[in-house]
């Protein structure tokens, strides 16, 4: 098991002024459908980091000492992405539970749905 969050929890930390990164690893045209809006939110599509790894990542996410909370649409590719870097050393990264479509769902319905 790879440390999770839920989607109630993602909802207060993006309330605070916590520095953590939103990893979203959605593909470009899902964005389209459904996004949360926030300074912290680095969408790099899963298909990149298959193909070039860890220098898919943004520079602040390059950093193994970083908060990442990782999102896709339901929460598969975001726990694939979460193991991955774990098994790479990076200590703080979480899954998101249910990934954005749970919190359209459950916190914020305006973001949309697909």
């Amino acid at each position: 098991m790879f440390p999770e969050i839920t989607v109630t929890d993602l909802a207060e930390k993006l309330k605070s002024e916590d520095p953590f990164i939103l990893l979203d690893v959605r593909e470009p045209h899902e964005l389209e459908y459904a996004k949360i809006t926030d300074s912290r939110l680095d969408a790099t599509p899963l298909s990149r980091l298959a193909q070039d790894g860890l220098t898919a990542l943004s520079e602040s996410a390059r950093s193994q000492d970083s908060t990442i909370y990782v999102l896709c649409h339901h929460g598969n590719r975001s726990m694939q992405v979460t193991a991955w870097l774990s098994q790479q050393g990076w200590k703080n990264v979480f899954n998101v539970r249910g990934g954005i479509d749970e919190y359209a769902r459950t916190i914020d319905n305006s973001i949309g749905f697909y």
